[in-house]
């Protein structure tokens, strides 16, 4: 991920965006967010849907690749709760894909690429079958009853990882009632 990208992409339920303005995020910066191709797969579910991604970075120790990727031949894990599994089926998505030039590196690890300007997209895909896709990615798809245990798990080790959406995480929800 140390070349910069031709197309990067970014992932909406909404059809039809002809232009992508700056948006206020943390920091109060306004920015238009996109992803790279290789991270992709983190996005292709539904918005709000809670996940945990992770992969074998370059500093991962083999310990940890062990541990938390069996299976080899997957390139990531995409973990999401049970709870959203009818949503992640049923959702259709839109890619939209932009040429990656006015675009910089916001975070390597997360694959996310900011600009602080106007963005036309190239082009608008329908994305039918997101979890088809996802899967013909070459990634592992977790479903489990809680996200909680495996997010400590992964901040805790040498893996690569993004955590999205925590705050809709039934367990976030859980402590905000107490």
């Amino acid at each position: 991920m140390t070349n910069h990208p031709r197309r990067v992409y970014h992932v909406s339920e909404a059809s039809g965006i002809e232009r992508f303005t700056p948006r206020e995020s943390s920091g109060g910066i306004e920015r238009v967010w996109c992803v790279s191709d290789a991270r992709l797969h983190n996005y292709l579910l539904p918005r709000d849907c809670p996940r945990v991604t992770f992969y074998a970075a370059e500093t991962t120790s083999e310990a940890d690749a062990r541990r938390f990727l069996p299976d080899r031949d997957a390139e990531a894990v995409v973990a999401i709760e049970q709870r959203w599994l009818d949503r992640v089926v049923n959702t259709r998505l839109r890619l939209y894909v932009f040429d990656a030039t006015p675009f910089e590196l916001q975070d390597p690890v997360a694959g996310y690429y900011v600009t602080r300007q106007a963005v036309e997209p190239l082009m608008e895909l329908a994305v039918d079958d997101p979890l088809g896709v996802l899967l013909a990615r070459n990634v592992e798809f977790r479903v489990l009853a809680s996200l909680e245990r495996l997010r400590a798990a992964v901040i805790g080790s040498t893996l690569g990882f993004s955590v999205i959406r925590w705050h809709n995480a039934q367990a976030a929800e859980t402590r905000a009632e107490q």
